[in-house]
């Protein structure tokens, strides 16, 4: 019998991805995405077009605007760097965004009586934000089973998954291919045209292309960069 669990689902490479794996493993998917007020918004408009194509069995929109807050490339008036990934936490990090994504996916895993969470988060090929190294995930677990009523009364254990955490992009991009993830319905890109098109400059779109290469497979995504049309 498949369990449910809540999968936060962007519309990138990555959540993608583990949205496959959550369905592979035998869980009945629901996928959770946020409009936030991201730069990046061509995201969302792959999430709800696939989402149910994915195989989840409902697609939540949560909408707030992170924007009022700022301090990141993301939401802010500052620039998306295009030179390379830095040692430094870069200006693409959004304050405590996956704090706030998780907590949304545990309220809804609350209700819908879920005790798996999914994210697609990542500690080897990545842009070095601290809200994805494996000592974060652990650390809000622990906060999920001590701050919610299903767990205090015992009716469960909640359990954060991370199955891309240790993997490498590339190992990632196989383990998708392997599931059957067509990849031409993501988006990857920080910094997008009007028109979807990807920068194929921005760390988001330097790893993805990394990946895709040290994979030994074609991104089918369309770059500006590479002159798609």
């Amino acid at each position: 019998m498949s369990k449910k669990a809540v999968v936060l689902y962007s519309g990138g490479l990555d959540s993608t991805t583990c949205l496959a794996v959550a369905k592979a493993d035998g869980f009945e998917p629901y996928a959770m995405s946020f409009a936030y007020g991201q730069r990046h918004e061509a995201e969302l408009k792959v999430a709800k077009e696939n989402a149910r194509a994915m195989g989840a069995v409902e697609h939540l929109l949560v909408e707030f605007d992170l924007r009022r807050i700022g301090g990141s490339a993301l939401t802010a008036d500052i620039e998306v760097p295009k030179e390379g990934v830095g040692s430094d936490i870069p200006v693409t990090y959004v304050p405590a965004r996956n704090t706030i994504f998780l907590s949304f996916a545990l309220g809804w895993a609350e209700v819908l009586g879920a005790f798996d969470v999914f994210i697609g988060v990542n500690a080897l090929d990545y842009s070095g934000y601290p809200d994805c190294r494996p000592e974060y995930v652990s650390a809000f677990q622990t906060m999920a089973n001590l701050a919610t009523k299903a767990a205090v009364e015992g009716a469960g254990h909640y359990r954060i998954h991370t199955p891309l955490i240790n993997l490498t992009k590339a190992e990632i991009i196989r383990k998708g291919l392997a599931l059957g993830v067509d990849y031409g319905r993501t988006h990857s890109c920080y910094d997008p045209t009007p028109e979807g098109l990807a920068c194929g400059r921005c760390d988001s779109c330097r790893l993805r292309l990394k990946g895709f290469a040290e994979a030994g497979a074609e991104d089918p995504a369309r770059y500006v960069a590479r002159g798609d049309k």
